[in-house]
């Protein structure tokens, strides 16, 4: 079968350019563009339509750092690049950050005749950044936490077996006895918070099998649909039928899926919208030594609530912090621990008023791909 190339090199550019994932906008010498690929309209907010013969200064005018690197390019001559600083903020899309670098564009005679600028889209790295200062951050803690749980452990079952002793010296009809069951039923409480805080400092034995997502997922709708009244929560499942069963701990998956769930459950108030979705994310790919890399699979919980301030979400996944009156502040941590124990990563955004969307990436790993992982301790 004959191959459908471009006959003519600049047939080729152009496909390229009409392809590629990078942004590229070509300026002359005065700063018009007189190129804008399809990735740099989708990542500007600008059409062709909008933005050929247009000076680059007056579109981008709230882009300081932008303008004044193209600026310098075509003064000066030489290549430029910006890694950190710039923020794409398109009047219909989220904020995204970008890298930037602009080179000099030399005719055949080297005379300058403008700038190439080339656009890559960076919210994929910062996500992952991000993901991994949080796990290093829950990996420091984890390690105070084993201290902290052994410390506290074995007094408060002195404590407990002092409560049950005096309990059996008191007379039945003794007014002291209710206290004896609040100091029991108290040091219960602290106990269960320090196997929280063990269930996240030990190392655990994953127990590594098939998971199917979508039967996870409806099962725990079906049963959080009994649990929400007096609640009026309408749930909107959007699962993707064509993903197969990946590689997983079955156990800790479905407790991870669970705890969100819960949390976007509890978030509503009297009534609201709890939409679960699943997709196969293309864009992001998992690369293992000796392996073809795979891509993740995207699991989106999202509910309707009161949302979630600026402040509260830097600190979500950090141990003991939370705004519940009852809540330990373990359960997300443990969710972060059970996505970074699949090699995974979570992330959350939030509108105060509006709700809250937690996402969950999970490599696509099938079971004949996989190998059980090493265990630090017997299972």
């Amino acid at each position: 079968m004959p191959l459908n190339r471009p006959h003519k090199p600049e047939e080729l550019y152009a496909q390229v350019l009409e392809n590629i994932s990078d942004g590229v906008i070509a300026l002359d010498m005065e700063g018009r563009i007189s190129l804008i690929n399809p990735a740099a309209q989708t990542m500007t907010g600008i059409s062709e339509r909008q933005g050929l013969g247009r000076f680059f200064a007056h579109l981008f005018q709230g882009q300081k750092a932008l303008t004044q690197l193209v600026e310098r390019c075509l003064r000066q001559g030489r290549t430029l690049s910006d890694h950190d600083d710039i923020v794409l903020t398109p009047a219909s899309s989220p904020a995204l950050p970008i890298s930037a670098t602009v080179s000099p564009n030399y005719s055949d005679s080297g005379e300058l005749q403008g700038g190439i600028l080339i656009l890559r889209d960076q919210s994929k790295s910062r996500e992952l950044e991000e993901a991994m200062r949080q796990a290093d951050r829950l990996s420091m803690m984890s390690t105070l936490a084993a201290g902290l749980a052994h410390e506290i452990k074995n007094p408060l079952g002195g404590i407990k077996g002092a409560a049950q002793l005096l309990g059996r010296e008191l007379p039945t009809d003794s007014h002291l006895a209710e206290y004896i069951e609040v100091m029991i039923k108290e040091v219960e409480r602290v106990n269960g918070i320090i196997e929280e805080l063990m269930d996240l400092s030990r190392p655990r034995c994953a127990r590594m099998g098939e998971v199917h997502l979508a039967e996870i997922l409806q099962e725990i709708v079906l049963f959080q649909r009994e649990s929400a009244p007096p609640k009026q929560i309408d749930f909107h499942m959007l699962l993707d039928p064509s993903i197969p069963p990946i590689r997983g701990d079955q156990s800790l998956i479905t407790r991870l899926l669970l705890n969100l769930i819960k949390n976007g459950i509890e978030a509503i108030e009297d009534r609201g919208e709890l939409t679960i979705s699943t997709k196969v994310d293309s864009e992001l790919h998992l690369n293992r030594p000796g392996q073809r890399p795979v891509p993740f699979i995207q699991i989106s919980i999202r509910d309707s609530g009161r949302g979630i301030s600026r402040e509260t979400l830097t600190n979500i996944f950090t141990p003991f912090y939370t705004t519940k009156i009852r809540g330990t502040g373990l359960g997300l941590a443990l969710c972060q621990k059970i996505v970074g124990e699949h090699q995974g990563f979570i992330k959350v955004e939030s509108t105060p008023g509006e709700g809250t969307c937690f996402t969950i990436s999970l490599p696509f790993i099938r079971t004949e791909q996989g190998h059980q992982p090493h265990c630090s301790e017997p299972a």
